[in-house]
């Protein structure tokens, strides 16, 4: 693949995380090996079945529970930190062509562990390693750094008029 670049999908729209999943799939579907790993995240979405579906899929979540609506705990902080370790292992190998760090940008902004930690690992990957950031809240440091910037911007969601996530299309 050459040099890998960094992408950084943010915003308060929906589509992130379905963007770096789609991404993901045209990867494998080339022979590229994908690592997807989930900051935040612990609960059961449905992409966690992918590893039974497609060759050269590797998925692990780092987080608990959603707790974005209270405090993150000092367990939230331990796993989250865990994570970002096993990402710059990750990241520094180079066996996978792919690495999404999915919700990596809501994990700075509850400050499970800082930006500077963060940067030390991208810094860090192999140079074939294309990768990922999602999440929304990216710091201005990351956008600078990132060599492909999305962001999603929320014109109108369902979730307003009281429709719940539904699996498959949300989780």
């Amino acid at each position: 693949m050459g040099k890998g670049y960094l992408h950084v999908y943010t915003g308060n729209g929906k589509g992130k995380t379905t963007a770096a999943l789609g991404l993901s799939l045209r990867a494998i579907c080339a022979g590229k090996k994908v690592f997807f790993g989930q900051f935040i995240k612990g609960m059961d979405y449905s992409e966690l079945k992918a590893v039974e579906l497609l060759p050269n899929f590797e998925i692990q979540q780092f987080g608990r529970d959603c707790f974005i609506f209270n405090e993150p705990t000092e367990k939230d902080i331990a796993i989250a930190k865990e994570g970002l370790n096993k990402m710059g292992e990750v990241l520094v190998k180079g066996e996978y062509d792919l690495v999404v760090l999915d919700e990596i940008n809501v994990a700075l902004y509850f400050k499970l562990f800082s930006l500077e930690e963060l940067l030390a690992v991208l810094k860090n990957k192999a140079d074939h390693v294309e990768v990922i950031c999602t999440g929304r809240y990216a710091p201005k440091e990351l956008i600078d750094l990132a060599d492909l910037v999305t962001e999603m911007k929320e014109i109108k969601h369902y979730y307003f008029k009281g429709v719940e996530a539904r699996v498959g299309i949300e989780k």
